[in-house]
């Protein structure tokens, strides 16, 4: 299988996706898929998400990574997730105070 990338699962990709199963608490949905659309004219365009933000009901759940490779520096990596991850809570935060009487 193409999806997830290597670098959001793991080399050996199959038994990092083993690992990822146990120590992840819930499924990852469309983080590390793929995403993008077929245009009238015959050109596509998709993308890796790696930074996802999907609600469902009233419930939001937030994944970001970082492109882990042999040489990262684990400290840099975790700084990295916590930015990306802050930049989706600064968006739901303005959210919620713009629709405070309700959605628009």
């Amino acid at each position: 299988a193409v999806f997830p990338a290597g670098t959001l699962s793991g080399a050996p990709k199959v038994e990092s996706m083993k690992i990822i199963e146990r120590i992840e608490q819930s499924p990852r949905g469309p983080y590390g898929g793929a995403v993008g659309h077929f245009g009238w004219n015959g050109d596509t365009t998709f993308a890796i998400p790696i930074r996802t933000l999907f609600v469902n009901g009233n419930k939001a759940f937030a994944r970001a990574s970082g492109g882990i490779v042999f040489d990262s520096d684990p400290d840099y990596e975790f700084r990295e997730i916590e930015n990306k991850l802050a930049a989706i809570v600064r968006t739901l935060e303005r959210f919620e105070e713009s629709t405070a009487g309700g959605v628009r």
